[in-house]
């Protein structure tokens, strides 16, 4: 029997990314339903991708169709409840990123999990392109030594108009700016590759764009390995690129793309010594992309059929919305931050701008100059 999906919001990434990836998986997957606030894009979408229903709203869609999966493809303050509402009627659910919009909100969704599911994963699809996927193998593996520099460049552009949708650019609906919604993808696929972090040390501004929060951050972060890497968001950028690069004991290994790689963005340099035949050795065998939702929602189908929990949910998704977490509240407090300190006592731990998101606002907007004159 094929596992019965819907999804939820009918918009861009839904159109390019989730129906098509569903549709990708073939008989495995039977979309059964969508539903979107605007009815006229949810039937459009419907149309287009050969749905048979659609809903006004997902309480209806959950009470009639009991799918098995739902996919979240809505801005971010929709993700909560969604997921739960999708939960407690036993769906598992994938959802856009970010999971939502803090570490209070992200471990309510995961009360919600059952032991052996569903469960609540999140789309961070990079990590999930067989680059990426035969790097993890390699370093668990030890054949390129101890990982020791890294770089992490989300550098992307994106002009006022994109800033006009309401939701964007404000803490209460987009949960912050570029260390959230942008340069989360990359941020995530080094976490993955280096592992846990122990301690941040960032500052961000608001240069150029009508936001309440930033459109750039840097950071310079601790890893449990030792391993010592900077992190560059922006949204400033009209050379736009992401890149990650991590140095290695005997190799560098790098991938320069935009929105998606494959094979052919990655370089592999061996140290001087290492041998050219086991250099060779480390290229991933298959040339499996990260420009589609496709590889990461087949791993998802494969958990839910074997009933394990999948990957980039639970603690394994929760590590990125920790991070995000420690560069602010180092960037608005003006100091290093350590891991351990972002407990639910800490008022970071329920926002990104912590207690005040004015107070917050006025600190990233501070200094800044505009070409229309000083902002203070």
């Amino acid at each position: 029997m094929p596992i019965r999906a819907a999804v939820v919001g009918t918009g861009a990434i839904a159109r390019g990314q989730h129906l098509p990836s569903l549709k990708a998986l073939g008989d495995r997957v039977e979309i059964v339903a969508v539903t979107d606030v605007n009815e006229e894009s949810a039937a459009s979408a419907a149309a287009e991708f050969g749905v048979p229903r659609t809903y006004p709203d997902l309480a209806s869609l959950l009470e009639a169709e009991q799918p098995d999966l739902v996919t979240l493809a809505t801005p971010p303050i929709a993700h909560r409840d969604a997921a739960i509402a999708a939960l407690d009627a036993g769906a598992w659910v994938i959802s856009e990123k970010p999971p939502t919009l803090s570490l209070a909100a992200y471990d309510e969704i995961s009360a919600h999990e059952g032991e052996h599911g569903p469960f609540a994963t999140y789309v961070f699809q990079h990590r999930f392109g067989s680059a990426a996927v035969r790097l993890r193998e390699l370093i668990a593996s030890g054949a390129l030594g101890r990982p020791l520099v890294a770089q992490c460049d989300t550098l992307w552009f994106r002009d006022p108009a994109y800033f006009a949708v309401p939701w964007r650019g404000k803490w209460a609906t987009e949960g912050g700016g570029p260390t959230m919604g942008h340069g989360i993808h990359q941020t995530d696929m080094l976490l993955s590759l280096l592992g846990d972090w122990t301690e941040v040390s960032a500052q961000m501004a608001n240069l150029d764009r009508e936001t309440e929060t930033e459109d750039v951050a840097m950071a310079t972060v601790r890893f449990a390995s030792g391993a010592m890497c900077s992190i560059t968001n922006s949204l400033l950028s009209p050379r736009e690129t992401s890149r990650v690069r991590i140095d290695f004991e005997r190799a560098t290994v790098e991938v320069e793309h935009l929105y998606g790689y494959d094979n052919a963005h990655w370089t592999w340099t061996p140290a001087p010594g290492v041998p050219a035949e086991e250099a060779e050795t480390w290229l991933p065998a298959e040339n499996v992309s990260s420009g589609t939702h496709t590889p990461q929602f087949t791993r998802v189908i494969d958990a839910m059929e074997r009933g394990e929990r999948p990957e980039a949910s639970g603690a394994d998704g929760r590590r990125i919305m920790e991070l995000a977490a420690g560069m602010y509240k180092s960037a608005l407090e003006g100091r290093v931050v350590a891991r351990d300190e972002l407990t639910p006592a800490d008022p970071f731990f329920a926002s990104m701008a912590g207690a005040d998101e004015q107070e917050a606002t006025s600190r990233i907007h501070e200094g800044t100059i505009r070409r229309e004159g000083a902002r203070v």
